[in-house]
Order: structure tokens, then C-alpha cells, then sequence
């Protein structure tokens, strides 16, 4: 099998550093030519460069849109937040196939980089849509019923809205299946990076949202189902771990032996599902809405909920009110007539939803 180039984004966060653990286990698989990094942490940077020694890195966006067109087989886009567009459209561009970590890209871009992307160069690396790419090959498009997402409740399943007001971040951060960056791990809290992979999932597979359903999974063994016409759901089921898309993401559609241990069969395991508590956690469907009205609608619902977890995080926001700004600042957006996105739109809205986000933030009690 031969060996493949590639170009990790975001290299020092928990998508990058587990793929380049990947590279270290498989070295006549992969080759890194190329590393960025946000800059928060450059000790660490500095010391992947000199391990790896890839022919181009540097630190920041400007950095990331340039690495991600340098050429190579695959680009694996782990950076967090809406940053992570230009170097998801640098490279589809470049005729790279994109391993995409980088939901916020999909969300906010949505048709301008499904246009960008030729067929199969797309790769989802997110866990849950990973899992359905999976399901998938055992069947053609026309014979699924529906996508089954799991999502495993996060640190306050259960809770109503009433006892979710004096969430602490510490509180928001005790996820307790994944180990993830701050932001994404307050995300599963609020629920909201469900509602992100709702519309990813839409996006990714050209599913109506009303067969896209999601369930309640607290032990996330079940990374997503997929139900087809016959009555059958295939489903993908490994521990909690991130290893697994990731290797898929960088090798597909082979798949790279032992990533990542399997289930242990000889041990009792019990799998459960739950209903969705819309009342309690509004971001689901809220996500939906936008999806459905499309446009830069979901580029706005992810630019208010980052500036809204930015100010929880800061202590400027309670934790129930994240998704209520994300809600008010949608009320708010006018979106455009016309059917065909620019970048220049979509960074408009972006920009947009941000200032509007802070305006509400500001007005909050």
C-alpha cells in the first residue's frame, strides 16, 4: 500500500496530536508534509516540527490557508471554530482529500464547499458521521429510512432547564465520556454541537432533516446508526474514541489495523437509548430551523453560539442563556435571496452574527 502525504491543521489540539500519534504507529502509511497550529501552545509545536520534520508549518489562519494548499494526499482540517473555513475551501481547492474534524466549515460554508468538493474528497471525521459513512456501505442511498445520531447526553442529562441555572464552566467541562478541547466539550453540553452535526449530516449524506433523527446515548459505545427500508439499522460501535474516525478520515476508505481497541465482548455491556429533552436543551431543534431556512442561517447560529460560549467561558454569560442567544440572534438575521453563496456572504454573516451576539450578551441581566 503506498505511502500517503499529509497535512495535519491544528496540530497541537485533540484531533491533531491523536493524529500524528497515528502517524508515529504507522509510519510506512503516512508521511506528514505539512503542520499548522492555532499558536496557543508553541512549545509543543516546535517540538512536532523537529520530530517530523514536515516540508511546510507555520502558525495561524493565514498559515493554515496556506499549508492546507500545499500539495499532498490528504489534509486533515482539526482546527476548531469558523477559522477553519479557508483552509477547508485552500484545500478542495488543491484537489486534496479533505479528512474534515472542522464541522464549523461545513456548517458555515455548506454549499460553497459542497460545490468546492469533488465526489469522494469529502471525508467526515467527526465520530458520528463518521460511523454513518461506515453504515452506509452496507447499502445503496435509496434504501435508507433515516440517520440515527447518538449523542451522549453530555455532564447534565437529565437535568431541566430550571436546574441547569447555576452551571459553572468547571461543571460544563466534566464531560463524562469524551475528552475534548473546552469548546467543543461545552458544545456537547449545550447540545449544540448536536445540532451542528444534524446539519453536517444533512450536508454530508443529502438527507432530509426530517429523516435525520437523534437519540440520547450516555455510554457513546454507539457512534450512529443508519435504518434502511427493510426494517434493518446497522450500527458502528467502538469505545468512546476519536482514534478511529481519524484514522478512517486519513486513510479511506481502507482502514488502519488496530487504531484503536474494540469492543470487549466477553465483558456484560448493556446499551441504552433515550428521547431527546427538547425543552431542557433547545439546540437541536433550533439547529434544525436553521438548517431547514438554509443560507447563512447556519453560519449565524454557529458565529452567536462561539461568542456566546466565549462569554460563558469569561464568566459573562449563565450557562442556560448560550442557546437563547444563539436563538435571539437568528430572530434577528435576514437571509439573503439568493440561492448562490460567496465567501464574501458567508464571512459577512459571520461577522454579522458575532456583533449581534455581543449586542444581546451586553443586554442580559
Amino acid at each position: 500500500m503506498q505511502r500517503r502525504d499529509v497535512v495535519i491543521l491544528g496540530s497541537t489540539g485533540s484531533i491533531g496530536t491523536q493524529a500524528l500519534d497515528l502517524v508515529r504507529a504507522n509510519p510506512d502509511r503516512f508521511r506528514v508534509v505539512g503542520l499548522t497550529a492555532g499558536g496557543s501552545n508553541p512549545d509543543l509545536f516546535a517540538q512536532q516540527v523537529e520530530e517530523f520534520a514536515p516540508a511546510v508549518h507555520g502558525l495561524g489562519e493565514e498559515a493554515s490557508v496556506d499549508v492546507a494548499a500545499h500539495p499532498c494526499d490528504v489534509v486533515l482540517n482539526g482546527i476548531t471554530g469558523a477559522v477553519g473555513l479557508r483552509p477547508t475551501l485552500a484545500a478542495l481547492d488543491a484537489g486534496s482529500t479533505l479528512a474534515l474534524a472542522n464541522k464549523e466549515s461545513l456548517i458555515m460554508g455548506g454549499p460553497l464547499v459542497l460545490d468546492r468538493a469533488a465526489p469522494g474528497q469529502l471525508v467526515p471525521v467527526d465520530s458520528e458521521h463518521s460511523a454513518i459513512a461506515q453504515c452506509l456501505r452496507g447499502g445503496a442511498r435509496d434504501e435508507v429510512r433515516r440517520l440515527v445520531l447518538t449523542a451522549s447526553g453530555g455532564p447534565f442529562r437529565g437535568r431541566t432547564r430550571e436546574q441547569l441555572a447555576d452551571v459553572t464552566v468547571a461543571d460544563a467541562l466534566a464531560h463524562p465520556t469524551w475528552a475534548m478541547g473546552p469548546v467543543i466539550t461545552i458544545n456537547s453540553a449545550t447540545l449544540v454541537n448536536k445540532g451542528l452535526e444534524v446539519i453536517e449530516a444533512h450536508l454530508l449524506f443529502g438527507v432530509p432533516f426530517e429523516e435525520i433523527e437523534v437519540v440520547v446515548h450516555p455510554t457513546s459505545v454507539v457512534h450512529s446508526m443508519v435504518e434502511f427500508h427493510d426494517g434493518s439499522t446497522l450500527v458502528q460501535a467502538s469505545p468512546p474514541t476519536m482514534r478511529i474516525p481519524i484514522a478512517m478520515g486519513l486513510a479511506w476508505p481502507d482502514r488502519v489495523p488496530d487504531a484503536a481497541p474494540s469492543v470487549d465482548w466477553t465483558r456484560p455491556e448493556t446499551w441504552e437509548f433515550f428521547p431527546l429533552d427538547d425543552e431542557a436543551f433547545p439546540a437541536v431543534s433550533l439547529a434544525r430551523e436553521a438548517g431547514g431556512v438554509g443560507g447563512t442561517a447556519p453560519c449565524v447560529y454557529n458565529a452567536a453560539n462561539e461568542v456566546a460560549v466565549d462569554a460563558f467561558r469569561g464568566g459573562n454569560l449563565p450557562f442556560v442563556r448560550i442557546v437563547d442567544v444563539v436563538a435571539e440572534v437568528l430572530r434577528s438575521h435576514d437571509v439573503p435571496s439568493e440561492q448562490d453563496l460567496s465567501l464574501d456572504d458567508v464571512l459577512g454573516a459571520d461577522a454579522w452574527a458575532r456583533e449581534e451576539a455581543l449586542r444581546v450578551i451586553a443586554c442580559t441581566p
